[in-house]
């Protein structure tokens, strides 16, 4: 199959992405950091992410072969080209293309804390959070590319040479609202995401608890009532009660299934959302 032969190129340009932004934001964190985080102990998550990334480009090529086998187009096509757009295209297309990956990925992130929590529960249980273990449970790609991938694909913008430029500047996106930085966006804080405000949503604060979910815009949250702006000083620590962050693969792939027999639903303020929480 064609898609398959396409795979590694794929996988060595997402491990390209990947280490450029996390070695990045790394360094940015060992010179602005509000925590001290060693670097023995973002090796798992290095790991993780290595083998979630193999995983990823299965999952997102697979996708994109059946889709091209099937023969499905785009219903809107957003005309940010040099041609539509001239100079513009190089901030626009970004933006555009951003903003509605963003749309679906609010979506798909509230739908993890309603209905997939226990495997989302990966992803927050990591209490010392960074730009390196802000790893997601291996299962991750796939829910990400029906819900967010499949929709995303009927909106596209037509970005023609740009596309790697959104592709970096969302890795760069990712592993910065994870980070511990001090660095934030101040007044643009209310167009993109910064890591205060992400903060946020992997808060152990149970006022905290349903917030937040955008990764790129608080456009989203600001519009479906889950938005909370941080105070300058408000930076609460992380992870979940009923489990540590794993620290070995069996640990990472296990977790889910590992809270089941200890934890119990339950519906929590803000919307009827779900976690699960301790039964005793």
């Amino acid at each position: 199959m064609e898609w398959i032969s396409e795979l590694p190129g794929q996988l060595w340009a997402s491990l390209v992405l990947f280490a450029f932004a996390i070695s990045t934001m790394t360094a940015i964190e060992l010179i602005t950091g509000r925590e001290r985080h060693s670097l023995r102990s973002r090796i798992p998550g290095l790991v993780f992410w290595l083998l979630w990334s193999v995983v990823a480009a299965l999952a997102y090529g697979g996708f994109h072969a059946l889709w091209r086998h099937v023969g499905v187009e785009p219903l809107i096509v957003l005309p940010l080209s040099f041609t539509w757009a001239g100079a513009a295209a190089v901030v626009a297309a970004p933006l555009a293309s951003a903003f509605v990956a963003d749309f679906f990925f609010y979506w798909c992130h509230r739908a993890q804390h309603r209905w997939l929590w226990r495997f989302h529960a990966v992803h927050h249980s990591v209490r010392e959070l960074n730009s390196t273990n802000s790893f997601h449970h291996v299962t991750e790609p796939f829910v990400q590319a029906v819900l967010i991938t499949l929709p995303s694909s009927l909106i596209v913008s037509d970005t023609g040479a740009i596309v790697p430029v959104i592709a970096l500047l969302l890795h760069m996106q990712s592993s910065y609202i994870h980070s511990s930085s001090r660095w934030h966006f101040g007044p643009l804080r209310c167009v993109f995401v910064d890591n205060r405000f992400h903060r946020i949503h992997h808060s152990t604060e149970q006022r905290h608890f349903d917030r937040n979910f955008g990764a790129v815009t608080p456009l989203w949250d600001r519009l479906f009532g889950t938005a909370y702006f941080p105070a300058a000083d408000e930076w609460p620590t992380t992870g979940i009660a009923e489990a540590d962050q794993p620290r070995t693969l069996r640990e990472w792939v296990s977790l889910p299934w590992r809270l089941a027999p200890a934890v119990e639903v339950e519906a929590r303020v803000g919307g009827g959302e779900a976690r699960a929480v301790p039964t005793g």
